[in-house]
């Protein structure tokens, strides 16, 4: 080495005792020509293979030679040229015979190697599409002090002594400089977007890509949306695109094909062990069942490796990058003690004191920038995590069989989405803390025992007692995760049922009771919340704690063990410096455990969701091609529902020829609704085989409808065909429909069709099928729902011999007789077995059950219909028809339903078409009355409580410092502190008082965040009770999930566990700021000011975070609202085979989610670095005024105010980021208290109206000049009714499509007010009355059979008002007391979500068991036997004859004939009142009744 670097006699690289006592020029020239040169060269050789492996693999696109490349490759040549000439100068002296030792030849051709590299990288970034090169940035960043120091050292030397290294040395400085100044000026810059890349297809790329690796690092390419947001509301439209590896399209299939490899390994694992044990064991069946659990278990293991492999190589890299940003987190502390050690040596040079302080700013940022790329990491991944379940969970979805579907509802799959999801996001940032938070455990003791010797182990007793409390609350709050989640689960699947339901519960009255049934639940769940954050608050404490009690422990130790042991300033300062390291491993810590536990229990339910059954896709042949002869065919045929359910079908042979005609006929649960469901492959296939070919085309019993426009819902993804169209329209009679729709074919229907009638929605869904021109069309009654004459227009036009569809395989399940003749074949179901087949002549010459079904409707016809002249045409009776319609609607008439008629004149040209509400959004920064909301909601005594508690811990805190600082200025006598003791005792009671103060204060906190959250929830929930049925027709269901799942979740939870950070960083940040001015009045000069750019940063950052933050809540509305839709209609999706396209618009859906939550996780960072930074500053001016100061301060002082500005750079930035996450998610209280704005309907009870129990006692009804519009600048829909309705009539209400049958009835029961007139009951003004009140004593019989997960005995009678007997008479009445009694549980019979596990004819019938129950003196009924058969239809209106006797009866039919027994008729048209008599005197009259009753056949 000596001869390497020989130069003017000195041999060392490094002169130490130069070092300690003379100014920097004492640098030997060997080490500013080896170190500092080759420093930057090796990091570049060193990461070159990597970066050419990189290059190799990820190209962006070819980068054409612009400028900026030329000039990076003309001053790469020069700088190759200066390296030459060095050589080459080195080399000419040595020949000149100057003595020039090895150095002067090996650097200068290490550096124009080097440089030939760097050309050659300049090259290839610019072929593989690098706009901004990071790697050699960082070169020439350090490549700066190689060029400075020397050039210093020339100057110094030459200023000094006269002495110079020679011109020519002397020069090469200068140019050396230059040239690297400009390299790295140049590096700045950023070159042109390259070819060929996939941003120039993109409108609205984002910046990133184009910003300089500076840029990229600092997250400032984000500044341009901060103040873009700062000056107007963020649309989405202002947003960026996403990235390719951010799409849905990029990150869903690689973890479906990873979940399905591990499903397959697992099968397969599972199935050679199960054969190995059933060879060797003669317990076959116990190896089985422990197979299967084996199976059961693994799932979240297969769920997890898949998620590690989609996701590990990246969550690596940002782990990478905290362990770095860990070494120069302890690198502080140590830079620190030299610093200080600095401030003790008076003899040390000044300049070694500012390279301290440099070093400590450089520290820092380093950390600071590697922390932010971790945490952006972090959470970009959790970004990525979400779109892939979002993913993964809809595509289960639409493979979910019919069982698995019984097992789960649309609120637990809501609640999987966002809450579970969230907590796995969680989890991403929290994870390394689990073994890290211990690491740096180890780290501080191994410090500090540098410090204080052996005393320093005596801390680890404090994790011997904190650790085993911790484990043991972690498993006591996993306990009451899991009880929660259940409850909120319950809690979301009550909501959601009652939310959709919500026409059913306020006809019935039942808003009370089912309010009370959630509320029920949710104080069940914020029961376990509660104990929950109990236990929250005493870990948290305990951790906070156990930072202290490690502090008075080694304190106590080392004073005590030896009186000689002096706690001097140095080892007090440093010592608490490390701990409040500790303090960070420990507040983190708690959070770990806390996220684990919960994405422990979110993995688990999100493993049982996708471990449960699918729809085996190979149960039906399916073909495309249509040139068979025989398109549908079924051997052997036996089918189930559920695999532990018995068969619904057995032994089916059916042959249907292409073009066939067929018809599928029976009884109430002869399964002809199953039949169909098989041929679609819904059944759970036992034996036989089934072929279908060619395309299908469904029409569900129960009608499912988008969220789309008229047009969307027909086309359903095919291309627009106008001519095609217009015939479908005409052909299912629509067009009379559209013409009263807003915007006829673009108005938008509402969810699950709540704006469209029965009629409407059925005719809607035949218009689908029959848009598709599918091969074959399997159609459930698809005229059940509408009126005589449209059912046979659809037969003439659509379904029969001649119609659109003749050249086409039809099958029809029906019991319209009348159409029966003209089938080309006919099946007869009985008991789940074909019985009969043939044609509709060879049937009847049989006499068998066919010919019995045609003699039970003549029968019916003349019992029941004695003035009819022939059967009626278009009367259903298929069992289970009642379903057509969503629980939602009550309007039966085939026309508009309440909220559209007319509504062509009154809509706005801007609500043209809209008939549902986006999600609003509010704009600018959250108001000051929404936290006085809170904290109302909180309370008033609490809050105060909360903050005494505060200023309590924190008063103790810095007195416990104060103490501490007079214990270490204690005077040293004969070698010991006098009063160690006393001081020793009274720092650890203050310590007791400030953990007391601590979980006093996060426990206050946390608990009255729950009492806040119960008493908004309480609020949301009667808002929206509350809200008359307009504002549920026109919001769609998934925003109202959306604030009763994600934002009440964020009330729960997320708000006053940022509060409580917010709050803590606060208080903390007060002491700070006092500790420092008292000891350092002079840093009040650079904290006043720095405090002042911080709350700039914040305001900035906090008014475009919540605009952020609010797009992306109103992003969420979408997602849960089209996850709803499908999981009720992926049956239809799946007939007719567009799942692919379902998927395509969920993950535009949630790509437009991402799109929202992007900027948002990039601006966080944005503000944590640029805070820290800041922070980082006054650390540097700190360090470098102590300097300055050196003369009059302390060691001790210096420590201590250095060590708190340390400090205030955390924790000004976690203040700025608490408070940010406090108003980004106080944004969940505005949008709970935003149902509050909603006009209400009247009130349920008036006290001062109060009526008696037996009224009415007559049940007469007068309409006085009665009108009634939807909306206050529309139309009237009724118009001047006048008429009286005397006690005990039967009146019919009689119209063709739109007349205003269903509104009369809207008026009646007030689900429309009156716009003018009055409705009189029994001489009492109804307006004047409680809509309970009037409700209650009105029955309503809708043709919707709605019933609630829960006992039958809740659906009979939701009130227990009611006996067993009383229930037992209602079905025998229904005709259902014998199925009844045959049900496991009998009335405690379980009833799942939605009446799924009973057939749609048996809850018809069990709601028609509820009416018998009410009796009152008014009933009220909608197509109330249009959903059994003719014999059960002829039995149930004997007995509603029979039981309302005494009651005044309306009844609203599509069938005349229905109508021939009341006493007189009432007939609409065009909301007025065309005629009003008995049917006899009608049908003489022969107007419009006679025109209705032709059509109908009776005349």
């Amino acid at each position: 080495m000596e001869q390497f670097c020989a130069y003017n006699g000195s041999s060392l690289l490094w002169d130490r005792n130069q070092k300690r006592h003379a100014e920097p020029t004492s640098h030997t020239h060997c080490f500013l020509n080896t170190v500092l040169v080759w420093i930057p060269c090796a990091y570049l050789w060193l990461l070159f293979p990597f970066y050419l492996l990189y290059l190799q693999q990820n190209r962006r696109g070819y980068i054409r030679m612009s400028y900026l490349f030329k000039a990076k490759m003309a001053f790469g040549f020069v700088m190759i040229l200066f390296c030459l000439c060095k050589l080459f100068f080195t080399l000419w002296e040595l020949n000149q015979g100057i003595r020039r030792v090895p150095l002067f030849l090996i650097s200068p051709a290490v550096l124009g190697i080097t440089m030939v590299l760097i050309v050659f990288l300049i090259q290839y970034e610019r072929v593989r599409g690098i706009q901004s090169s990071g790697v050699l940035f960082v070169y020439w960043l350090l490549s700066l002090p190689a060029a400075v120091l020397p050039l210093w050292f020339n100057l110094q030397n030459t200023l000094q002594d006269g002495t110079s290294s020679g011109t020519f040395y002397y020069v090469t400085s200068y140019i050396y400089l230059t040239l690297v100044l400009v390299e790295l000026i140049l590096f700045f810059l950023v070159d042109q977007p390259p070819f060929f890349s996939e941003g120039l297809h993109d409108s609205k790329p984002c910046p990133e890509i184009s910003a300089s690796f500076l840029s990229k690092i600092t997250f400032w390419w984000l500044s341009s949306l901060i103040l873009k947001g700062c000056r107007q509301p963020l649309e989405v439209e202002d947003l960026w695109s996403l990235s390719k590896e951010n799409t849905s399209e990029e990150i869903i299939s690689r973890l479906e094909s990873e979940w399905k490899k591990g499903i397959q390994q697992n099968t397969e694992h599972v199935t050679f062990h199960h054969q190995q044990n059933e060879a060797s064991s003669t317990h076959a069946e116990e190896t089985q069942v422990l197979m299967m659990s084996h199976a059961e278990r693994s799932k979240t293991g297969i769920l997890l490796r898949a998620f590690w492999r989609v996701f590990g190589t990246y969550f690596l890299l940002g782990t990478l990058c905290l362990v770095i940003c860990d070494v120069f987190l302890f690198s502080i502390p140590k830079t620190l003690s030299l610093f200080l050690g600095f401030m003790k040596d008076t003899e040390a040079q000044v300049w070694k004191g500012y390279f301290y302080a440099a070093l400590l700013f450089l520290l820092a940022f380093m950390q600071t920038l590697f922390e932010q790329r971790y945490m952006y990491m972090c959470s970009l991944l959790g970004m990525r995590l979400k779109t892939a379940v979002l993913g993964l969970v809809y595509r289960k979805i639409l493979v979910l069989t019919h069982a698995a579907k019984k097992i789960t509802t649309a609120g637990e799959i809501v609640t999987l989405v966002s809450v579970d999801v969230q907590k796995l996001m969680d989890l991403i940032i929290y994870f390394n803390g689990i073994w890290l938070a211990p690491v740096r455990i180890v780290i501080c003791f191994i410090f500090l025992w540098q410090l204080l010797g052996p005393p320093a182990l005596s801390g680890i007793i404090v994790f011997v007692l904190v650790l085993p409390l911790n484990i043991l609350i972690a498993k006591k709050r996993h306990q009451f995760q899991a009880d929660q989640m259940r409850h909120k689960d319950k809690r979301a699947r009550t909501t959601n049922e009652m939310l959709s339901a919500m026409r059913t519960v306020k006809l019935n009255t039942w808003e009370d009771f089912f309010s009370r049934k959630v509320l029920g639940l949710r104080e069940h769940e914020l029961g376990a919340l509660k104990v929950s954050q109990v236990l929250f608050s005493l870990s948290l404490s305990s951790f906070h704690s156990s930072t202290f009690l490690i502090a008075f422990i080694m304190f106590a130790v080392y004073t005590l063990m030896d009186k000689k042991n002096v706690l001097d300033a140095e080892k007090a300062f440093v010592s608490l410096t490390l701990i409040n390291i500790l303090n960070t491993a420990h507040s983190f810590l708690p959070f770990c455990i806390n996220a684990t536990i919960q994405a422990k229990v979110s993995l688990n339910r999100l493993a049982t969701f996708f471990g449960l059954e699918e729809m085996d896709p190979d149960c039906v042949d399916k073909c495309t091609i249509t040139s068979y002869q025989e398109c549908i065919h079924v051997k052997n045929g036996t089918f189930t529902w559920s695999k532990d359910s018995s068969p619904c079908l057995k032994s089916i042979n059916l042959l249907v020829p292409k073009d066939c005609l067929l018809a599928v006929v029976g009884q109430v649960g002869a399964g002809k609704s199953s039949l169909l469901s098989s041929l679609i492959g819904e059944l759970e296939k036992l034996d036989g085989y089934v072929s279908v070919k060619g395309s299908v085309a469904y029409i569900p019993q129960q009608a499912w409808i988008q969220n789309a426009t008229v047009k969307s819902n027909i086309t359903f993804g095919q291309e627009l065909d106008e001519s095609w169209y217009n015939r479908v329209i005409e052909a299912c009679a629509l067009q009379p429909d559209l013409e009263v729709l807003p915007a006829g074919s673009n108005t938008e229907i509402g969810d699950k069709g709540i704006n469209l009638s029965g009629g409407q929605k059925q005719r809607l869904c035949l218009a689908r099928a029959v848009y598709k021109k599918a091969s074959v069309y399997l159609l459930d009654d698809p005229l059940s729902a509408v009126d005589s004459n449209v059912g046979q227009h659809i037969f003439e036009n659509i379904i029969g011999p001649n119609g659109l569809l003749k050249d086409k395989t039809r099958v029809v399940v029906t019991n319209a007789i009348n159409i029966l003749s003209q089938v080309d074949k006919i099946v007869v179901l009985v008991d789940g077995e074909i019985s009969e087949a043939g044609s509709y002549h060879e049937l009847l010459q049989r006499k068998g059950n066919f010919a019995d079904f045609l003699r039970q409707h003549s029968k019916v016809e003349r019992n029941g219909h004695h003035n009819s002249k022939e059967i009626a045409r278009n009367m259903p009776s298929e069992e289970e028809l009642c379903s057509h319609r969503t629980d939602n609607t009550v309007n039966q008439d085939g026309g508009p339903k309440v909220a559209n008629v007319n509504h062509v004149n009154e809509a706005t040209s801007e609500e043209v078409g809209r008939q549902t509400e986006t999600d609003k959004r509010q704009t600018g920064r959250v108001k000051v009355n929404i936290y006085l909301d809170y904290l109302r909601a909180v309370g008033s005594l609490l809050c105060l409580y909360i903050v005494l508690l505060l200023i309590s811990q924190q008063a103790a805190s810095f007195t416990r410092g104060y103490w501490l600082g007079l214990w270490v200025d204690d005077p040293v006598i004969n070698g010991t502190q006098q009063h160690s003791s006393l001081r020793l005792r009274i720092f650890g009671l203050l310590g007791l008082v400030q953990a007391l103060g601590k979980f006093g204060a996060t426990s206050s906190i946390l608990l009255g965040g729950i009492i806040a959250s119960r008493h908004l929830f309480q609020h949301l929930l009667r808002n929206v009770v509350r809200c008359p049925m307009s504002f549920f027709e026109q919001t769609p269901i998934g925003n109202l999930l959306n604030r009763f799942c994600k934002d009440m979740d964020a009330i729960d939870s997320e708000i006053p566990d940022k509060l409580k950070s917010w709050l803590g960083f606060f208080f903390t940040l007060l002491e700070i700021y006092t500790v420092i001015i008292v000891v350092t009045p002079i840093a009040t000069v650079v904290i006043i000011p720095l405090t002042v750019i911080y709350i700039c940063f914040q305001s900035y950052y906090v008014f475009t975070s919540c605009q952020l933050k609010r797009l992306e809540s109103s992003s969420h509305s979408p997602i849960f609202s089209h996850f709803s839709e499908t999981f009720e209609g992926s049956h239809v999706i799946r007939a007719f085979g567009e799942q692919k396209r379902f998927i395509l618009q969920n993950d535009a859906r949630v790509d437009i989610s991402q799109r929202t939550r992007f900027p948002a996780i990039v601006a966080d960072r944005w503000l944590a670095t640029n805070l820290e930074f800041l922070g980082n500053v006054i650390v540097l001016l700190a360090a470098i005024l102590a300097v300055d100061g050196k003369n009059h301060l302390s060691p001790g002082i210096v420590g201590f105010s250095v060590s708190y500005a340390l400090q205030v750079t955390g924790i000004l930035n976690w203040i700025v980021r608490s408070w940010s996450d406090v108003e980004n998610n106080i944004v969940s209280v505005e949008r709970v208290n935003e149902y509050s704005a909603v006009p209400k309907e009247a009130p349920w009870t008036l006290a001062m109206n109060s009526l008696n129990n037996a009224w009415p006692a007559d049940g007469r009804i007068e309409f006085r000049d009665y009108g009634l519009k939807y909306r206050s600048d529309s139309d009237l829909v009724l118009k001047n009714i006048n008429v009286t309705i005397n006690k005990q009539e039967k009146i019919g209400v009689a119209g063709r499509t739109g007349a205003g049958k269903s509104s009369l009835v809207m008026g009646l029961l007030r689900l429309v007010e009156a716009a003018k007139g009055q409705i009189l009951i029994d001489g009492i003004n109804i307006a004047e009355m409680g809509l309970h009140d009037l409700r209650g004593k009105i029955t309503f019989i809708p043709q919707d059979p709605v019933l609630f997960s829960g006992s039958l005995r809740l659906n009979l009678d939701p009130s227990h008002r009611r006996s067993d007997e009383d229930l037992w008479r209602a079905l025998e009445l229904a005709l259902l007391k014998d199925f009844v009694s045959d049900l496991p549980g009998q009335l405690d019979f379980q009833c799942s979500e939605r009446g799924e596990n009973l057939s749609v004819g048996q809850k018809y019938l069990i709601c028609l068991a509820r009416a018998f129950l009410q009796k009152s003196k008014i009933v009220v009924l909608d197509e109330a036997t249009a959903g059994v058969d003719l014999e059960t239809e002829d039995l149930i209106q004997s007995v509603i004859k029979k039981q309302f006797e005494d009651s005044t009866i309306l009844t609203i039919a599509h069938r005349i004939n229905i109508l021939m027994d009341c006493t007189r008729i009432l007939v609409l048209e065009n909301g007025q009142i065309a005629e009003f008599d008995t049917p006899g005197n009608l049908i003489a009259q022969k107007k419009t009744f006679y025109k209705l009753a032709e059509e109908s056949g009776l005349v």
